[in-house]
């Protein structure tokens, strides 16, 4: 099903969102994802992917608060759709099905 494809980062991003539930900001999503996938995230791939996402209607957004910290600007804070939650099922359903299709004797390796 093509209209629920997602790219590799896509889909890290949108996972990360439903881990931070409430607390899904740029910053927040760019630290959890450094933190949990030892990877750097540059700032613009992020920003890219999260509006790309919010295009395709797999994230609505919503403004916080205007923060002091922040010079006055709010937070953009993110949530999966339902549409981006189903596009997360069909990705993973489609790697479960992989994993089951690999032989057992493609797997029987042994580290040297």
């Amino acid at each position: 099903m093509k209209k629920f494809q997602l790219g590799e980062f896509e889909e890290i991003v949108l996972l990360t969102v439903g881990v931070l539930y409430d607390e899904a900001y740029g910053v927040a999503i760019k630290e959890e994802i450094e933190k949990r996938l030892q990877r750097k995230v540059s700032v613009g791939a992020l920003q890219s992917a999260l509006r790309r996402m919010e295009k395709k209607g797999y994230l609505d957004s919503r403004q916080g608060e205007p923060n002091a910290k922040r010079g006055g600007k709010p937070k953009r804070f993110f949530k999966i759709t339902a549409h981006g939650k189903r596009a997360l099922e069909h990705s993973k359903d489609v790697r479960l099905q992989l994993w089951d299709a690999i032989p057992e004797v493609a797997l029987d390796l042994k580290f040297v």
